[in-house]
């Protein structure tokens, strides 16, 4: 089976508009989500799910410089861009990222593989995301391209377009639905880029840790930031834009 990140990015982000570009550490944000995507050991592939406005031409050229497939889909319907982009790169299974999301961590995303793999019965939607237990940013979404594909077929709410994984995990008598909870409640941490307040922690972090630890998980994060507990101050004040079921899935590129 093939499993593909699919990676959703583009340039018109209502906040922070060009967010994924944006440099940090002799990187672009979305370049840096690249190489940690590469790092995971259960992914064979990964795609950049983005628009075909000229806008997003910057993002496509980023995905073909760093050697990753790209797709160009839909603005505005999200879900069946995201369905296209996995048929694209010949998907069985896909993790589905928002490329807001820079700290995004491999291990994370092998652990929420290992509880799709693994659950017995299968499950059709694996997440770490719904209920939030872990920071904002490290959102983590598997799903099986059979559920996506009916997702696409049968929804018309606008809601589920614009979000693609609503129709699986509000549906849970029909959908299974495996979870990965962190260990403790880590979801008052904010790691993902939606305002200049986040941009600024951002850059700290990965200025801090690549130099000399660049697999660095979110354990390395959490630790740097005991250390200057100031700089958790930076992006206190931003809010998370609320969605209509359960918790918010944060991180959403396409905000």
């Amino acid at each position: 089976m093939t499993v593909a990140a699919v990676i959703q990015a583009r340039m018109t982000s209502t906040r922070l508009p060009g967010k994924v570009l944006l440099p940090a550490a002799g990187r672009e944000m979305l370049a840096h989500q690249i190489d940690r995507v590469r790092r995971a050991h259960s992914i064979d592939t990964i795609c950049i799910a983005t628009t075909t406005n000229a806008t997003d031409d910057a993002v496509s050229e980023l995905a073909t410089r760093d050697g990753v497939a790209v797709f160009r889909g839909s603005e505005h319907d999200v879900l069946g861009r995201f369905v296209a982009a996995a048929e694209h790169v010949g998907a069985d299974t896909v993790v589905r990222l928002t490329g807001d999301c820079p700290l995004t961590d491999p291990a994370l995303i092998d652990a929420v593989m290992a509880v799709f793999r693994s659950a017995d019965p299968a499950v059709d939607y694996a997440t770490n995301s719904v209920p939030r237990t872990w920071p904002i940013g490290l959102d983590v979404e598997v799903a099986s391209m059979v559920a996506l594909r009916l997702a696409d077929r049968e929804t018309d709410d606008p809601y589920d377009r614009e979000h693609v994984t609503p129709f699986l995990y509000r549906q849970p008598k029909r959908f299974r639905i495996g979870r990965h909870l962190a260990p403790r409640d880590l979801s008052g941490y904010r790691w993902t880029l939606d305002e200049r307040a986040d941009y600024d922690l951002l850059v700290r972090i990965l200025e801090a840790l690549l130099p000399t630890k660049p697999a660095f998980g979110w354990r390395d994060v959490i630790a740097l930031l005991d250390e200057h507990p100031d700089w958790r101050e930076l992006n206190a004040g931003v809010g998370q834009k609320q969605r209509r079921y359960e918790q918010p899935i944060a991180g959403d590129a396409d905000d």
